[in-house]
């Protein structure tokens, strides 16, 4: 059975909590993420957080249970962190295959975008434009997920870690596309202000909740593997370093809203053909035995 009046108190402490940061740039500049200053981010990563801290307090004071419930201290079975790592990084780049097969972005192996970046950058001129964008994926593939797991633990510590095992007397489909609705309205402000679907404030909203929807369903396989919040993070954590990968190799002026990153639709097929295969593979839904258990109503 639902514990309705923890949901109930999860969603209100998220949503007051997170909503408020992520308008702030809005009501202070008047102008979206875009412009990438640092009070947005700082804004936006604090805002992240807000469905951890609603998951410990309703943990603690609605539901009286102790602070290990959220199973901070339990990892799962170690290959899937290796899934958590390094999957976001394969969808992002066969995303970005989709978008060049369907026309939506054509190529440019002279790396314009990064080329002109380092001429208005001082004494970067001299830099070669191959070895920066080298450097750049690598970096986004290997460390910067580990960097992004203390802002992306916040999040996940939420939704998969609180919400999900929570909805679960719903049954595991339901609970993922609930669990996946929410996490996508809860973007809404950032996404009228231009984050990820530029031009496009309120049918962004609609196009992120289906890439939240397609994304919460590989992340749920992964917790209801493992028990943990942690692979959620990691895999989170790679999310936000890989999204936008290939725009390195795309020449400037394509519509971001439509393709170019792990954001768009030609990589929610690629999501989708990998969530076929758990279906098809019987790795989805997860068995019962390796559900979380829920706290009773």
């Amino acid at each position: 059975m639902l514990n309705r009046k923890a949901l109930a108190w999860f969603l209100i402490i998220t949503f007051a909590f997170s909503w408020p940061l992520l308008l702030a740039p809005l009501l202070l500049h008047g102008s979206g993420p875009i412009n990438g200053s640092l009070t947005t981010t700082a804004f936006w990563a604090l805002a992240m957080w807000g469905p951890g801290l609603a998951a410990i307090l309703t943990t603690t004071l609605v539901l009286k249970q102790p602070f290990r419930s959220l199973n901070l201290n339990h990892l799962g079975p170690k290959h899937l962190y290796l899934w958590a790592w390094f999957l976001p990084a394969g969808l992002s780049i066969l995303g970005g295959l989709f978008t060049l097969l369907f026309g939506l972005a054509k190529p440019d192996l002279q790396f314009t975008m990064i080329r002109n970046a380092l001429a208005s950058a001082a004494g970067a001129g001299t830099i070669p434009v191959g070895l920066v964008v080298a450097i750049q994926t690598a970096f986004a593939i290997t460390l910067a997920p580990f960097i992004n797991v203390v802002f992306a633990l916040g999040e996940e510590l939420g939704w998969r870690g609180f919400l999900l095992p929570h909805l679960m007397p719903l049954g595991q489909w339901k609970a993922i596309l609930i669990s996946g609705t929410i996490w996508g309205l809860w973007h809404a402000p950032a996404i009228v202000q231009g984050l990820n679907y530029p031009g496009y404030p309120v049918a962004g909203i609609f196009m992120m909740v289906v890439f939240c929807v397609l994304l919460a369903t590989i992340f749920s396989w992964l917790y209801l593997n493992t028990r943990s919040p942690w692979v959620c993070a990691l895999a989170h954590g790679a999310v936000n370093a890989t999204a936008g990968l290939p725009i390195l190799f795309f020449k400037p002026g394509f519509n971001l809203a439509f393709g170019g990153t792990l954001a768009t639709f030609p990589a929610w097929i690629a999501m989708a053909i990998f969530i076929g295969w758990l279906v098809v593979s019987h790795r989805l839904p997860v068995p019962a035995q390796q559900e979380p258990q829920t706290i009773p109503a």
